[in-house]
């Protein structure tokens, strides 16, 4: 195909491939972390007081408990893919590349699966 001409880069035929769709899901990513920690701040100043009793049964209702799987799904979806730019852009060796990208999958399956853990603890009655 060679370097192809302008319209095909436009057309998503030039060197960046799958850039764009990288770029698009950070930004929705963006808003919906926006849109959840307004969410969860407003909810926050509407209980009574903080105590960890009120937040526990705050937490344990359907709607605040999904609204929160969803923050904490999308926040560590974002920083995923924004720690993913930063090592492509700064590490270049293909092996410590590969390394880092696992632990970086790692840590952000990590984080988010004890954050959803943690959720359905709180939500199912847990202590």
């Amino acid at each position: 195909m060679g370097d192809g001409t302008s319209i095909g880069k436009v057309r998503g035929l030039g060197s960046s491939h799958s850039g764009s769709h990288h770029w698009l899901v950070q930004r929705f990513t963006a808003v919906g972390n926006l849109l959840l920690v307004l969410w969860f701040i407003a909810s926050l100043l509407m209980l009574p007081n903080l105590h960890y009793a009120t937040v526990r049964e705050w937490i344990a209702r359907p709607v605040p408990a999904t609204a929160m799987a969803l923050l904490i799904v999308t926040t560590f979806w974002h920083a995923r893919l924004g720690m993913q730019v930063l090592f492509e852009d700064y590490v270049h060796t293909p092996a410590n590349k590969f390394a880092v990208m696992a632990l970086l999958n790692l840590a952000a399956f990590g984080g988010a699966a004890f954050g959803m853990f943690c959720i359905i603890r709180l939500a199912l009655g847990g202590a």
